[in-house]
């Protein structure tokens, strides 16, 4: 059977900081090399819903303050309903940084006013106010779900001053263990509500945690073709010399 996927990318042009482009890059190649029909869709202010409505797999990716004022009240108003009712009904996502506080309930930023987010996750973010406290270095966390990666590690970069906190709706995604993680304080790293990831790990994320990249993959098919869908397993030896160095050098 030829697998075909729908990858809907949330505002390239305003978020996509630190490397986040290339998520979607390893999500696209991981994809075709085992032979699945990739299309990638960019969901830009002037795209209209029906653009991404009908997508398997969402991602969004950070940005700076005035690039997260930008995209706010259209994600609010426009994009943000329908993608927490494409997350609600299980189709996978991976937010990183900004767009994981974008999809809380608010972010306060350093300057100005909270801006308000459509709640997809039961949480919310605050800058402390001072630029000095941004939390910024390589960071490990181990993960607590989903459930069968229970134990492994996450590698990446961090780069934000606001500090996020949790709901009682949503599941912490992994222990730090070298980093700060969501507030600097709890000892979390991002958070899992139903197939949706949400993480401050830029570097990017997917390339130095491929895995994940197939988990999301896996969730997106098993979901649109109602049945589970196994992989064979990829050559991840680049991947994983990186992701030894970085938990050799910083562990």
């Amino acid at each position: 059977m030829n697998f075909k996927l729908t990858i809907a990318w949330l505002y390239p042009d305003l978020m996509s900081t630190y490397g986040d482009r290339g998520n979607i890059i390893v999500l696209k190649k991981r994809s075709e090399w085992r032979g699945i029909d990739v299309k990638i869709k960019e969901v830009t202010l002037e795209s209209s819903i029906g653009n991404f409505k009908n997508a398997d797999l969402l991602f969004m990716g950070g940005a700076q303050d005035r690039q997260q004022k930008i995209a706010g009240d259209d994600f609010l108003k426009n994009k943000g309903p329908i993608m927490k009712k494409m997350v609600e009904s299980g189709i996978p996502a991976l937010f990183v940084c900004a767009a994981y506080q974008a999809v809380g309930h608010y972010y306060k930023p350093y300057k100005g006013e909270p801006i308000p987010g459509p709640g997809i996750f039961d949480l919310y973010t605050q800058h402390p106010g001072d630029q000095k406290k941004r939390t910024i270095g390589n960071a490990i966390a181990e993960l607590l779900v989903p459930i069968e990666f229970k134990g492994k590690r996450i590698v990446g970069f961090e780069n934000h001053g606001g500090r996020t906190r949790l709901g009682s709706k949503i599941q912490p995604l992994a222990l730090v263990l070298k980093g700060g993680g969501n507030d600097g304080h709890d000892c979390y790293e991002g958070a899992l509500f139903k197939n949706a990831i949400g993480s401050y790990f830029h570097g990017p994320f997917l390339p130095k945690n491929p895995f994940i990249a197939d988990w999301l993959i896996q969730k997106a098919l098993t979901n649109k073709y109602e049945k589970p869908i196994k992989f064979e397993a990829l050559n991840d030896e680049l991947e994983l010399n990186a992701r030894s160095f970085i938990m050799e050098k910083y562990g």
